[in-house]
């Protein structure tokens, strides 16, 4: 094989857009952190760099749904959920870790020193008191081992993927008949943790995962900027790893499963499984983005599972453009910090005379015609304007079905 053709070949060769990534991410963090107050000029608040790192992790999330939906055609109402259990795996050991500094530093001022057992009662007791209870409940086992709870991170969400997503596609349910099925998932799993003994202290989540254990010293000022740099290493490995998938042959399987699941089935592919590992590899992408998120955001509860985050999560990818993972970076991102202008109250508000909108109120009226105006007009997205920058056109299909809705994007001589 000579040189040339290798480059031809290459993976990076036939995606020069994650270069581009790259590059974007590379000096939109390096800008961020010039600008900070912790290492730069202090232009830039440690709240606003809080979120627009928790934005970088959103984004990730966006990518993962935007390869289960817009590459496999699974319209998953349920990743996050596993968003949300990455975030309450890593938040167990934070709260643990922290409560536990504490505990020691008060015992020590009774002049005798502790036992292992009263350190461990008086941090169940802090921990617990608030719901009425004083012991640790047994998914609190290895609360107290950080590598143990990054484990459980990926494992927790991976297994539950796995399980549920083998039940579903074994099943053969598809459609917005899956739909729902994780929508349900979600459902449950949220009910259950409003409960006081599920073991996560039910409504009241778990708080103060902004304050990193051994790190009492550090400033928030610092700590912002840290995150920042992992959420947007996070966020640049995913998509070089999710570029990578779509790219290949399996790539070229899911998108054949997305369009025609039956034509697959009979050329001999495992469609089951293909969908399986997509699901399962999602939820953990899913679920690192959320133990990367929720320390930024310093609380977790149960409302975070709510079905309507998943649903806003798929309107993030739909107005970024589905079926390019640039899009659903680019919708995760405008969306996101678009709401926090207009529900941070920084947004004017307009009077009419007889009525005056305030945003705060009218927000999510505004995302709700915003994600309709995308599926009439614009079912590209805002990815799609690169298309029109490139020149690019749809194919001559004659009136097939183009993607995994049928007729959704028909030629218009075909409909003559």
């Amino acid at each position: 094989m000579t040189r040339q053709t290798f480059v031809e070949r290459s993976f990076l060769a036939k995606n020069p857009s994650v270069l581009w990534f790259i590059l974007i991410l590379a000096i939109f963090t390096l800008g961020v952190t010039v600008l900070s107050e912790a290492y730069g000029v202090a232009f830039l608040s440690t709240s606003f760099i809080k979120t627009l790192g928790k934005t970088l992790c959103l984004c990730l999330v966006a990518l993962a749904m935007d390869l289960i939906w817009g590459y496999a055609g699974i319209l998953s109402l349920g990743h996050m959920a596993f968003f949300a259990i990455g975030g309450y795996m890593l938040g167990m050991w934070l709260m643990y870790a922290r409560t536990e500094e504490i505990v020691v530093a008060a015992l020590a001022q009774g002049g005798l020193p502790a036992t292992a057992e009263e350190i461990r009662q008086g941090i169940a007791v802090q921990i617990f008191g608030v719901v009425g209870a004083s012991e640790f409940p047994p998914i609190w086992a290895f609360a107290h081992s950080f590598w143990a709870q990054l484990f459980l991170v990926v494992a927790v969400p991976g297994v539950l993927a796995l399980i549920f997503g083998w039940l579903a596609f074994r099943s053969r349910v598809t459609g917005v008949y899956l739909s729902i099925l994780t929508q349900a998932m979600t459902l449950a799993l949220a009910l259950y943790l409003f409960q006081n003994d599920s073991g996560l202290r039910g409504n009241n989540g778990l708080s103060g995962l902004q304050n990193l254990p051994g790190l009492s010293d550090v400033s928030q000022d610092d700590l912002s900027v840290w995150f920042f740099w992992a959420s947007a290493f996070a966020l640049g490995a995913g998509y070089v790893l999710l570029a990578w998938v779509v790219s290949g042959k399996f790539g070229s399987v899911i998108r054949a499963i997305r369009d025609d699941e039956q034509r697959v089935r009979f050329l001999g592919y495992s469609v089951e499984g293909y969908k399986l590992f997509v699901f399962t590899l999602t939820a953990v992408i899913a679920a690192i983005a959320g133990a990367l998120y929720y320390p930024q955001a310093g609380i977790i509860n149960p409302a975070e599972l709510a079905p309507i985050a998943s649903i806003y999560l798929a309107v993030w990818v739909a107005i970024g453009g589905r079926g390019r993972l640039y899009g659903a970076v680019i919708g995760a991102a405008f969306v996101s910090l678009l709401s926090s202008w207009f529900t941070g109250g920084r947004a004017p508000s307009i009077p009419l005379g007889f009525y005056t909108i305030n945003w705060v109120d009218w927000w999510l009226v505004l995302l709700g015609l915003s994600f309709v105006a995308v599926t009439l007009f614009a079912p590209k997205g805002i990815g799609g304007l690169f298309d029109l920058w490139q020149g690019r056109k749809s194919p001559d299909r004659k009136g097939a079905a183009l993607g995994p809705d049928d007729g959704a994007l028909q030629e218009k001589e075909a409909l003559k």
